[in-house]
């Protein structure tokens, strides 16, 4: 079972500040060190980390970077724990015993992916970097991508006449470098070729800074196999390949439109997406990061224009487009979602698509629970309001959509199964209407991503 607060605390989550803590050596004369933690697991949900029984970090998510912070130098005990769907939160790393030498930064690294989920340990010199030189230190921390040659040369340097910077496998750390302040360009190759599968376009190293590169998994969009994530003394910053596009998909969900063509910029002789019909979807196509009028039209005409809307597409973003409400008053809703696959749970969005339904009551039950009984999941929801991406424990469960305060459903119970990893849409939608059939009724779910049918 969810709940809102679950949702809340796992989906809805930024990056909680750090604490400064005063942790106990174990000598009676300390000195110091720093630390700094990188969740760089990309299928593992969000964690708490604990330091010597004390919280140092809560509801920490992939990408995330904290800030270095000073603490004594000797033993410092470390448990990272995941927060799981169903509100447990199992150590997961750990607790073990770190021993952190003076004068030194420290940065923790929960690296590989869920099923092999370990420490990545970087020690470094914590000593400060001249004014007009960087400091920097390449880690490959993306568990799925091979060996590595990575190149930091000057802009538009020509690869064959430049020299590699570091040679990385996953888990390889290239040591400390320190290079003149200015700007560069990271490329990535698989070791022994010239194949660049990541380019950073041009990075700025600031003068003083003395930062960790890491190569991570990507988990958005496009075929490269990582993402840059830069981690300097307070926060950390991601570095996307210039190639990297936006996705976008279209479904149709006016109950009395007919099919539709959906056109960019006005290129109504090659439709984005053709001759869509209701109740109908169209996959995610990669699109170039920028900004697009896009409009509905019945198919094969350029008039009249039933929906037109200006989209702006970021890079790595997912954007979903629903037609929505009925053909007289139909208008987009555009959503955007963090697809990244979490390995201990199901991810699933519930959206109110009918316009004959009115406000709802959402139940999401173990199969076979009666609702007579117990309080909706989700109460007096309105149209074109979406649930956003739930944390739910797999399994099987029923889906029950009822008139807001009342027990019979309009809706259901519809059986789902929702596996581990999986990535789910629900829409609750209209029949097609017609003139023999002109309310819309009975209700219907359309079912997208990781469903294999629609009902």
């Amino acid at each position: 079972m969810f709940t809102s607060k679950n949702s809340i605390r796992l989906f809805f989550i930024s990056m909680l500040g750090f604490i400064l803590l005063s942790l106990s050596a174990c000598h009676d004369d300390p000195e110091k060190a720093t630390v700094q933690v990188i969740h760089a697991s990309p299928d593992a949900p969000a964690v708490n980390v604990i330091a010597n029984g004390n919280a140092l970090l809560q509801s920490f998510n992939y990408g995330n970077v904290s800030a270095k912070t000073e603490l004594d130098a000797g033993t410092l005990n470390v448990d990272v724990q995941a927060l799981l769907a169903d509100m447990t939160t199992p150590s997961v790393i750990g607790p073990t015993d770190l021993e952190l030498e003076k004068n030194t930064n420290t940065i923790i690294i929960a690296a590989n992916s869920v099923a092999n989920i370990e420490p990545l340990i970087i020690t470094r010199n914590d000593a400060g970097v001249a004014s007009d030189k960087t400091r920097v230190n390449i880690i490959h921390a993306a568990p799925n991508a091979p060996q590595v040659d990575i190149y930091l040369s000057a802009v538009d340097a020509d690869l064959s006449n430049s020299s590699i910077t570091a040679t990385a496998a996953f888990k390889d750390s290239s040591g400390e470098l320190e290079v003149d302040s200015g700007t560069y360009q990271i490329r990535i190759t698989p070791a022994g070729t010239q194949t660049v599968v990541f380019d950073s376009g041009a990075v700025e190293l600031a003068g003083g800074s003395d930062l960790a590169i890491l190569a991570i998994e990507n988990t958005l969009t496009g075929s490269s196999p990582v993402q840059l994530l830069i981690a300097s003394a307070t926060a950390g910053a991601f570095i996307n390949d210039v190639n990297m596009p936006a996705e976008l998909r279209v479904t149709h969900l006016s109950p009395d439109a007919p099919a539709v063509d959906v056109v960019a910029n006005d290129g109504f002789t090659a439709p984005l997406v053709p001759n869509l019909s209701y109740g109908n979807t169209a996959g995610f196509v990669e699109l170039d990061p920028a900004s697009y009028n896009v409009k509905v039209v019945p198919t094969g005409t350029t008039t009249p224009v039933v929906i037109e809307a200006d989209l702006t597409l970021l890079a790595g973003g997912n954007y979903s487009v629903y037609a929505t409400d009925v053909l007289e008053t139909i208008e987009p809703l555009v959503l955007s979602r963090d697809r990244r696959r979490v390995a201990t749970e199901a991810k699933l969005d519930i959206i109110h698509a009918s316009p004959a339904a009115g406000n709802v009551d959402i139940y999401l039950t173990a199969s076979g629970v009666s609702i007579d009984n117990i309080d909706p999941n989700f109460s007096n929801i309105a149209f074109r309001a979406s649930s956003d991406f739930l944390s739910i424990v797999a399994g099987d469960y029923d889906v029950t959509i009822t008139p807001t305060g009342e027990k019979t459903a309009a809706i259901g119970p519809a059986t789902i199964t929702l596996a581990a990893g999986g990535i789910y849409t629900a829409i609750a939608r209209d029949e097609a209407r017609t003139t023999a059939d002109p309310d819309g009724l009975p209700l219907g779910l359309t079912l997208l991503d990781d469903f294999v049918s629609v009902q």
